[in-house]
């Protein structure tokens, strides 16, 4: 079975205010080439297809039209994401055309969607994005005795039925499309933080006995331990500068009858590159980084003393630049503040705040206090994104 595996492309997202739609257009055409040349049988799509809970109406009609197109000539299975909203995503899932299955409900996590090739049945299998405050009652096998307080929990319950659904099924392949942070893979800094109790990741382990496992989340594509059976897609697009070195692509494997993966990155399109500019104004208006001025750009003017019209200046020749920032050439002699960035621990920011702002580190108990204020406030998010 050929299969194809996608995933994170946060539909409605912006890259440092300017718009991404169109791009994720062109990425929407490419995918549907690539599923008719290459004869897909199958597409997964893991997780946060919109890039919030309520997204804009031009990126529901975009997915909309997107999984029509899919639907021609491939089965698509979908399963949402932190950034998704289960409930809005998964609506009418129960009665939508059989080519398009979206599988949101952590309580259908052991019914498979069931295919058949040439050499016989394949399960795949959903796990969409695992809150462990909204999920370790609902996955517990006891009503009364729920799960830890993990992702590694929540993970490993549902997995666990997945196996005792395989377990039934002698001879069948299984596919499980999953949207979570697998210990081992590289974050990006353009990735929600997805912490519970100062944890986010769950061991590679809890996927044993599946034949592949299509990820989403991380934005870089990648494998997870040695082989291909487990794999990040990783994002269509760059959504941060710091994801500008990465080879967006999109997996196609073959699952072959005895259940092993053979894997092919295709890449995908770059409608406009990221490139960092570092350089004096003199530099950029003689023309050095002429080769870039069709890219998004984050420029920092390293002339010693802020030029006049810097930004309007720069604008004139990098039409579209995104960040202009002045960054003289000696700041690396000053005093700066350490960087926050999306990868960044919640609690460790506030940590360093209550720090700044009264000349001592917070005490175990100022710590405990910032902790469970940050986990309520994720819970509230998602609870809401349920609804």
């Amino acid at each position: 079975m050929r299969i194809l595996h996608t995933g994170d492309w946060h539909l409605g997202r912006t890259l440092l205010g300017a718009d991404l739609l169109g791009h994720q257009s062109v990425f929407a055409d490419f995918l549907v080439d690539t599923v008719r040349e290459r004869s897909v049988d199958l597409v997964v799509i893991a997780g946060d297809v919109y890039d919030r809970a309520i997204p804009p109406v031009d990126a529901v009609r975009l997915l909309s039209r997107t999984l029509e197109r899919l639907a021609e000539t491939a089965t698509v299975v979908l399963t949402p994401g932190n950034h998704d909203s289960a409930a809005r995503l998964g609506f009418g899932a129960g009665v939508m055309h059989d080519r398009v299955r979206i599988l949101a409900e952590p309580a259908g996590i052991g019914a498979p969607v069931l295919l058949t090739d040439d050499d016989g049945p394949v399960a795949v299998y959903g796990i969409p994005f695992l809150h462990p405050d909204l999920t370790r009652y609902a996955l517990a096998e006891v009503p009364d005795e729920p799960l830890a307080r993990s992702h590694q929990a929540v993970v490993g319950a549902a997995t666990g039925r997945i196996r005792a659904d395989l377990a039934t099924r002698p001879g069948t392949r299984s596919v499980v499309v999953a949207h979570a942070f697998v210990g081992g893979a590289a974050p990006s800094d353009s990735e929600q933080d997805i912490r519970v109790g100062g944890v986010d990741q769950v061991a590679a382990s809890v996927f044993d006995g599946i034949d592949y496992v299509a990820l989403g989340h991380l934005h870089g594509p990648q494998r997870v331990g040695t082989g291909d059976r487990i794999r990040y897609a990783g994002s269509p697009l760059a959504f941060s500068f710091g994801e500008r070195h990465q080879r967006k692509s999109v997996t196609l494997v073959e699952l072959d009858a005895d259940g092993t993966v053979s894997v092919e990155l295709v890449p995908a399109p770059v409608p406009r590159r990221l490139v960092d500019v570092r350089t004096t104004l003199a530099a950029i208006e003689a023309g050095e980084h002429r080769s870039d001025v069709d890219a998004w750009v984050r420029v920092a003017v390293t002339d010693t003393v802020h030029p006049e019209r810097m930004y309007a200046r720069v604008k004139d020749h990098f039409p579209h630049a995104l960040a202009i920032t002045h960054e003289p050439a000696d700041r690396q002699e000053r005093q700066t503040a350490r960087a926050v960035t999306a990868t960044s621990d919640p609690v460790e920011v506030a940590a360093d705040f209550v720090a700044f702002a009264t000349g001592a580190a917070p005490s175990e108990d100022d710590r405990a206090v910032l902790t469970e204020a940050y986990e309520a406030a994720v819970l509230a998010l998602h609870d809401d994104r349920g609804r």
